[in-house]
Order: C-alpha cells, then sequence, then structure tokens
C-alpha cells in the first residue's frame, strides 16, 4: 500500500480540480446564461458524469489517504490504522457485473485493428431526411443544406458498428447501414478505430469510480473532448462562428484528414484502454484471492 500524507494527497487533489474546472467551469458559466454548446455539452449531457463529479479526486485502490475522515463519507472508502483507502471488497460486491464487462468490452476492443472507413458518416445519418425543426442542433445550419446532407448520406457506404451511435439514426437511416449493431452484439462490434467507442472511455473509467484513479479518467475525459471536436467538424454542421473548421468528409481531402486524426486517437485511446482493464483485472483478481 501506498501511504500519502495529507499534503501530499491535497496537492493532487488541487491539481485535478484545476485541470477539470478548464471545462466545468465554462460549462457551467454556459448553463448560467442558458447557452447552448453543440460540441461541448455533450461531454456533460450525453454523459451522466456531473461536473462536480468530474472534479472530485479519487486515488484509485492500493492508496492510503492519511488524516482523510472526509473520504469516508463517499461510498466505498474504509479506515484502516494508516488512514482511509479503498474498500475493495465493497466496490467488488456492488459492482461486479460492471467490472467484468468493461473487462471483456475493453480486452476484446484492443485484439481488434482499428477500422478508418467511416469517416463520421453517423453524424450525417442522424439528420437524414429530417426536417430543419428536427435535426438536434437546429440552432445551427447545415454546411450543404438538407437536399446537400442527404446527397452525402445516399452517396456513401454507411458504415457504423457503434450502437449507441446507431440508435440516434433516423429511419430511412437506418437500413442503409452495413451493419445494425445491438446492445447485445456490443463486445463483437466494437473497434478501437470509432470515435464513439474512445470517447466512450469516459463513460467506463466513471462508472468505475472510485476504483479508477481521477488521473485516469481526466486522461479519458481530454480524450473524449478532442475525439468531440472532430466528430462535430466533420458533421454536416457549420460551426464556423464557434471557431471550428469543418473537415469537409463528402470531398476526397477531408476523408483522408478525417482518417488520419481517427487514427491518431485510436493510438492515444490504447494505454488507456489498457489501464482501464487493468483497474477491472486487479480488483477481480485481489477478490478472488480472498
Amino acid at each position: 500500500m501506498e501511504v500519502l500524507t495529507r499534503a501530499e494527497w491535497h496537492q493532487l487533489r488541487d491539481e485535478h480540480i484545476a485541470r477539470m474546472r478548464r471545462f466545468t467551469g465554462p460549462h457551467q458559466e454556459r448553463k448560467l446564461r442558458k447557452e447552448k454548446h453543440p460540441v461541448m455539452d455533450f461531454l456533460f449531457t450525453y454523459y451522466s458524469h456531473r461536473p462536480v463529479r468530474l472534479e472530485r479526486w479519487h486515488p484509485g485502490p492500493g492508496v492510503v489517504l492519511e488524516d482523510a475522515a472526509e473520504y469516508l463519507e463517499f461510498p466505498h472508502y474504509k479506515a484502516t490504522a494508516d488512514g482511509v483507502t479503498l474498500d475493495v471488497e465493497s466496490f467488488f460486491a456492488q459492482r461486479e457485473k460492471t467490472l467484468e464487462f468493461v473487462r471483456a468490452l475493453l480486452t476484446a476492443t484492443l485484439s481488434r485493428p482499428a477500422r478508418l472507413g467511416c469517416f463520421g458518416l453517423h453524424e450525417w445519418a442522424m439528420v437524414y431526411r429530417q426536417q430543419p425543426e428536427e435535426v438536434r442542433h437546429n440552432a445551427w445550419p447545415l454546411r450543404l443544406g438538407s437536399d446537400g446532407t442527404d446527397q452525402v448520406v445516399e452517396a456513401s457506404r454507411i458504415q457504423c458498428g457503434h450502437f449507441d451511435a446507431f440508435r440516434f439514426f433516423t429511419q430511412p437511416a437506418r437500413p442503409r447501414n452495413t451493419l445494425q449493431p445491438t446492445r447485445e452484439d456490443q463486445v463483437a462490434n466494437e473497434q478501437p478505430g470509432c470515435l464513439h467507442a474512445n470517447m466512450d472511455l469516459f463513460k467506463w473509467a466513471y462508472k468505475l469510480e472510485p476504483a479508477t484513479p481521477s488521473d485516469l479518467v481526466a486522461d479519458c475525459f481530454e480524450l473524449a473532448a478532442d475525439v468531440r471536436e472532430l466528430d462535430m467538424q466533420a458533421s454536416p454542421y457549420d460551426l464556423a462562428k464557434l471557431g471550428y473548421q469543418p473537415v469537409r468528409i463528402e470531398s476526397a481531402e477531408g476523408r483522408s484528414e478525417y482518417a488520419r486524426r481517427q487514427a491518431e486517437f485510436a493510438e492515444r485511446a490504447r494505454p488507456l484502454r489498457d489501464r482501464l482493464v487493468f483497474v477491472c483485472q486487479s480488483i477481480l483478481t485481489v477478490t478472488s484471492l480472498r
């Protein structure tokens, strides 16, 4: 067990708070102004981790915090002779199925090569043949208009394997997808080139809190924020007024840029997947030996 003095863990906690407030601060300010943001809101609305939870620091398993009685107010902590630490048995008892699912999903994803041919067309399929007032981000214009957007969908090969993206496709777009992913085949379908699968590392990280060390949660969140930027740059929306220059996936140059950045994100996500698998495996292994 690693033992951190109060001064040591306070420093780590404060550094984490400052790191996350670069995102939570602007989000809270926009919320007070009742101002929507089509790119960044996704990280706080689609994902259910509230800003106050994102700012909360956890050391992860195998660490004892000296003089940290306040942590006993949080679930899955216990007092020891040296201080406060994660109660691995309590966490396992409540999250066993989550641990096993996340380990299986991320291990399967790690075993596959990245597929880079989707070109972000899932966002286009989400607005295909919709009336303007039905479009999710209807405060922002479509770069090519409704007809031009539909033409791109109809001229493209849609091959989205991520269920949580596919479920938002419009009804006319669903038959155009070469895959028909379901929740049940998620482990069989997910692959490391998928933008949404890489954003979802943030979801798996916070669903495993407080067992996930907060530096790993923060790494996954920052990856999700960067991936989300490409996700919306490659979308049919015109977000130039917000400073997002489009990745024109309707052109050969745009598709090349998208695939290049997609591959970079896949490489950046790999060690984060490894670390999340290790979190799952370490708790499952420790509890199996007791």
